[in-house]
């Protein structure tokens, strides 16, 4: 199924009201019917977040929590492989084209299992992640989202950026309730 890159082509779809380009996708398409909660995390996290986030995304993987996200940065990189374990439904979304990229076997493991989808909204010469990808990435991700749980969001950074964007737009930006998440409370985030 993976070695045949026509497989890709058969799988867009066209979701308009979340990209401008049709997505590409991998894997069972019938889980866009789910409404995921997305999961953020700024690239440094506090220690005691990090052990929070942890229980968190074990108990979404132990009640069947749907979870979107990129995955990208270190702590969102963890809850992956957590939730990797499982077998509630998992949307990753890179900050790239997929159709020429490296399927994990892990992955490969998770969409044959059909609880894990691959989607990507950039045409097939984006091969690299960069920040305007990554910003892309993690505006479609929100897009898709019925809610958003960031972990943490450095103060200052693009991801408070993102939740002034989302909680502007009306979506429910989730967090715990810490002393490092001030500022996404000032916002308008609510306790998770």
């Amino acid at each position: 199924m993976f070695e045949n890159p026509s497989y890709l082509k058969m799988l867009k779809i066209s979701l308009p009201s979340v990209s401008k380009n049709a997505v590409t996708c991998i894997g069972n398409s019938k889980l866009l019917n789910l409404k995921p909660t997305a999961l953020f995390c700024s690239v440094k996290c506090p220690g005691d977040l990090i052990l929070k986030t942890y229980d968190l995304v074990l108990e979404y993987r132990k009640i069947g929590v749907a979870v979107i996200g990129g995955f990208h940065s270190p702590m969102e990189k963890e809850c992956l492989n957590i939730l990797l374990k499982g077998t509630q439904p998992i949307f990753l979304c890179p900050a790239r084209s997929i159709t020429s990229m490296r399927i994990r076997p892990e992955w490969k493991q998770a969409v044959g299992r059909g609880n894990l989808i691959i989607l990507s909204p950039f045409p097939e010469d984006t091969l690299r992640v960069t920040t305007k990808t990554a910003l892309e990435r993690n505006r479609f991700v929100g897009r898709l989202a019925e809610q958003i749980f960031i972990s943490y969001a450095a103060p200052g950074g693009r991801m408070e950026r993102l939740c002034k964007e989302w909680i502007a737009a009306g979506k429910t930006v989730l967090t715990f309730d810490s002393q490092y998440n001030t500022n996404l409370f000032t916002l308008g985030a609510e306790v998770v």
